[in-house]
């Protein structure tokens, strides 16, 4: 992959994670807030724990920061998967977030 088609793929699922809150705090009691600045999105829960999804672009790679630790994701043609074997990006995200917030909530691709 090139540097802008990992630019261009990096920088939606910036977009969506945010498009993700929103739809998320119209639908539940989350209330998570989400700010970006640059390649960076940090979503803090009501109970002040975060999570943060930055780019890392000379590795090509998303990272995320979570309560449970570190991860990277690296686009395998289709999905964003994780180097280390946790998962898809967004299913990961799922469950990271709803650990945190304390009810279920569900990320979408």
């Amino acid at each position: 992959m090139t540097d802008l088609e990992y630019l261009d793929r990096a920088e939606a699922v910036l977009r969506v994670v945010e498009l993700n809150c929103d739809r998320i705090n119209e639908e539940t009691d989350a209330d998570i807030d989400n700010q970006r600045v640059g390649g960076m999105v940090t979503l803090t829960f009501r109970n002040g724990s975060q999570i943060v999804i930055n780019l890392q672009k000379p590795l090509h790679e998303i990272w995320m920061a979570a309560r449970s630790g570190g991860y990277h994701y690296r686009f395998d043609g289709q999905r964003w998967m994780d180097t280390k074997g946790a998962g898809e990006l967004f299913a990961h995200l799922s469950r990271e977030a709803s650990l945190q917030a304390g009810l279920p909530l569900m990320f979408r691709p």
